[in-house]
């Protein structure tokens, strides 16, 4: 357990800096970094659901999500980069809110799909992605509204539904990981699952608040 801990440590430091230069950069540089995600999820959940009825399903789901992932950030607003990160931060902290408060307080199982989420864990998402974004906005723009508010949360839950229906179909196709492509995280469907509709949705959210 401690070694596969350092291993997530060691890689997520050195694929976070990777990623966010894709991301900031644009253009070209970060269409090219989607399409190789891309095309590595779509590998691994060949991988894990052939033969199974919601194969082509989940085929239409990652050309769905990734191609939102492209609007967002290319072609959504003219502040773009700033609304990609915002969605993207709330996922991310979705993420590492379930698992720091998860291992704190413990307690009830959320639900048998995923044994390992928690009740504390899964309002621990939504308590660090709102705080994630409140200080990002107040420090950048000076404003907090009830508007901002409402993405957070439901950002945060979309993210958790995602990550719930992905480990229920590893689940089903008695998996761990989705691919070792990452050292201590598995495969990258392992680390996008969430985002891959929390994004989406997010932005779905903040256009029809906004």
């Amino acid at each position: 357990m401690k070694n596969e801990l350092i291993k997530r440590i060691l890689s997520s430091l050195i694929l976070i800096p990777i990623a966010l230069f894709f991301i900031i950069k644009g253009s070209f540089l970060f269409n090219f970094f989607i399409i190789i995600c891309f095309l590595i999820t779509v590998y691994e959940w060949h991988n894990m659901s052939k033969n199974k009825p919601y194969y082509i399903f989940g085929h239409i789901f990652l050309l769905f999500s990734f191609y939102c992932v492209y609007i967002v950030r290319n072609e959504s607003q003219e502040n773009s980069l700033f609304i990609f990160l915002l969605i993207l931060l709330i996922c991310i902290s979705t993420d590492v809110g379930g698992y720091v408060f998860g291992k704190i307080f413990k307690g009830p199982k959320l639900t048998k799909i995923s044994p390992n989420k928690t009740y504390s864990g899964a309002l621990g998402s939504i308590i660090l992605s709102l705080t994630t974004v409140l200080f990002l906005t107040y420090y950048f723009v000076q404003i907090i509204d009830l508007k901002i508010v409402i993405v957070a949360i439901m950002t945060s839950i979309f993210c958790q539904i995602g990550d719930l229906i992905f480990s229920f179909l590893k689940r089903k196709a008695r998996l761990q990981d989705t691919g070792t492509i990452l050292p201590g995280h598995g495969g990258i469907l392992d680390r996008l699952d969430g985002i891959l509709l929390g994004v989406p949705l997010g932005f779905i959210t903040f256009i029809l608040i906004y």
